[in-house]
């Protein structure tokens, strides 16, 4: 293989950084690139991305036109959370005969949220002979890829408890915004009602992957209410002013239970002003596992790695739509990356 040649669907704010990364990697190429909105379609990537310089890949708003003069072999896809709002997309990339890297939360594992969805995006998947894969931090990688991985150590385990605390100040704007940070008590309950504020998509599926990893048969998922975090005094970010008394971003927990305990808790918090970022699990089991990691793991750089790092163990995979823990042992991809090929 020449170089591995990429699609890149979806350059936005997390699109365009994953674009950006890409390259700076050798052996990789970006060959096409895709969105829908009206101020990127038409102009060069290069300008898209704020680059000084010309990448001779134009945007288009649909894959046909992205590809009519070449092949990609694989797509990294960067839109939305949503499973139902990516799932046309994915589908037209595969019928194309590309593999799909994407940040889409829902689809690190949709086999029990949404299993007919699920079902179409594997048979597709299988019929052109390609593989689908969605992944990024969290989902992805420090609430269950990561959780999995410490339990290998055990004999036993009884329960699973991680926690992710993060400052959100840390992060770009649109994550801020999206956690409410700088709204008062009674905004950001309105933003709740109207959606505006969803919480922390990904926790339902990172308890699957994790109870599906160890055969446990759970008796539900409880997706507890999004939280306001309130600021005891006054905090900023960059860009956003907290006062005292509003809320600084949030605090969700999704619960597995299991034969009426809760045998894996996960606890997302993220707020602008948090003194102290972790990730941190605790496995009660034989032996007991205790993991901490401070601060925690970046999430908008490490999103982009786990997406980059990805493609290689993608274009290796099998056909189907897979997951995280179907994939061989996670890595960096720190040299040139045809060199991770199968051969």
């Amino acid at each position: 293989m020449d170089r591995i040649r990429v699609l890149a669907y979806g350059v936005g704010v997390v699109g365009g950084m994953i674009a950006k990364s890409l390259l700076k990697k050798e052996g990789v190429v970006i060959v096409g690139a895709v969105d829908v909105a009206k101020d990127k379609v038409g102009k060069d990537l290069g300008d898209v991305l704020g680059l000084r310089k010309k990448l001779g890949v134009t945007v288009r708003d649909n894959v046909g036109s992205a590809l009519s003069k070449t092949k990609a072999d694989v797509a990294v896809h960067a839109t939305s959370s949503y499973l139902k709002d990516t799932s046309g997309q994915i589908a037209q990339i595969v019928e194309h005969g590309v593999n799909v890297v994407s940040t889409c939360e829902e689809l690190s594992y949709p086999f029990i949220s949404e299993p007919e969805l699920a079902a179409q995006i594997d048979a597709l998947a299988k019929k052109y002979d390609v593989t689908v894969l969605g992944s990024g931090v969290n989902p992805g990688f420090v609430m269950d890829t990561l959780v999995i991985a410490l339990t290998a150590p055990c004999q036993s385990v009884e329960s699973i408890h991680a926690t992710r605390v993060m400052n959100a100040a840390t992060r770009r704007l649109p994550f801020q915004k999206k956690i409410g940070a700088g709204l008062s008590k009674q905004e950001f309950e309105e933003a709740i009602k109207h959606k505006r504020i969803t919480g922390h998509v990904g926790l339902e599926q990172s308890i699957e992957m994790i109870a599906d990893a160890l055969a446990w048969k759970l008796d539900t998922i409880v997706i507890e209410h999004v939280e306001p975090v309130i600021a005891k005094k006054s905090v900023r970010s960059k860009d956003i002013q907290v006062k005292a008394g509003n809320a600084a971003g949030l605090t969700q927990k999704a619960k597995g239970i299991m034969k009426g305990k809760e045998v894996i808790v996960l606890d997302f918090q993220a707020y602008i002003g948090a003194k102290e970022e972790r990730d941190a699990i605790r496995i009660k089991g034989v032996p007991e596992i205790n993991q901490r990691i401070s601060p925690c793991v970046h999430g908008d750089l490490a999103t982009v790695a786990m997406i980059v790092n990805a493609i290689p163990k993608v274009i290796n995979a099998p056909a189907g739509l897979l997951t995280m823990k179907d994939l061989p042992l996670p890595s960096a991809v720190v040299r040139d990356m045809r060199k991770y090929l199968k051969t």
